[in-house]
């Protein structure tokens, strides 16, 4: 899956291990490994950049560079969704432009359906893909264990003007929450499952994506509803792929009726002839 630009968002060139993007009105340096290539732009707009994040030794760790102070949150949006760009301690800028994709390809799924559809979005950090579900007409639950994620997707909500969707926002571990939820014989008709590669609950649960994968898709497939409509597992660890994860769910959804389609999640360049590979995806579609 290709993500291009849009009004709010561009990689507008990459190259020697860094990738120059552009969120909203700030232009941002980032480090990006995978970038073997040498840039096309001039060195002077690089050096232009508003700011640039240095990395440290320890992964996603590093500081910010500022031409000038920035301010802390700016209005970002993509679709009928708005929400604000922030810069984190860990490189990111509240949301993960590369999920697009994934975002227009739910919307399509949504409004399609003809029929409201409730969707479980989990480790669903500052709520974008909660908020273009919930746009495109459906019943959002919406789960992360960081009171700080969600606090930042509720004032998302209210960016958007979505403050009266039927949004549920729950602050506790995904785990613990689906495993509740089988008890309960709850049922949902999309899930949207993007783990980190590692990462504490509320009250210092530890998830690991190999250790800890296998039994949440399959705590998930016992709450996908028969007549589901989606399921997406995304996950960035570099020795996953998406063949991985595709045998994953085709194992864990035997027998139901559909297709899964799997490979990488790209950003393309503006000049639409480069792409930087970012994470790798399974989708289900009934």
């Amino acid at each position: 899956m290709r993500t291009t630009a849009w009004s709010d968002y561009a990689l507008l060139d990459s190259g020697d291990g860094r990738k120059l993007e552009r969120y909203g009105k700030y232009t941002v340096v980032r480090p990006e490994p995978q970038c073997l290539w040498r840039p096309r732009l001039d060195a002077s707009v690089w050096d232009a950049a508003d700011a640039v994040f240095d990395p440290s030794d320890e992964e996603e760790a590093g500081r910010w560079r500022f031409s000038k102070p920035p301010a802390e949150t700016w209005p970002l949006g993509w679709g009928d969704v708005r929400f604000h760009g922030r810069f984190t301690n860990f490189r990111h800028l509240a949301f993960f432009p590369e999920q697009a994709a994934n975002w227009a390809w739910m919307d399509e799924r949504i409004r399609a359906a003809k029929r409201p559809l409730k969707v479980l979005n989990l480790f669903g950090y500052t709520g974008v893909a909660s908020l273009v579900c919930a746009a495109a007409g459906a019943e959002v639950t919406h789960v992360d264990a960081s009171k700080k994620a969600i606090g930042w997707a509720r004032e998302n909500a209210a960016l958007s003007k979505m403050e009266d969707k039927p949004i549920r926002w729950i602050c506790e571990d995904a785990r613990k929450f689906v495993q509740r939820e089988v008890r309960r014989g709850s049922q949902y008709d999309g899930i949207i499952l993007d783990p980190p590669k590692f990462g504490r609950g509320p009250n210092n649960e530890v998830w690991r994506l190999f250790e800890g994968l296998p039994e949440f898709a399959s705590l998930c497939a016992e709450i996908l509803s028969p007549d589901a409509n989606f399921l997406i597992l995304n996950a960035y660890a570099a020795r996953i792929s998406g063949a991985a994860l595709s045998g994953l769910l085709a194992e864990q959804l035997a027998g139901r009726p559909g297709r899964i389609d799997w490979g990488e999640l790209a950003l393309v360049e503006e000049a639409l002839d480069r792409q930087i590979g970012l994470s790798f995806f399974a989708r289900y579609a009934s």
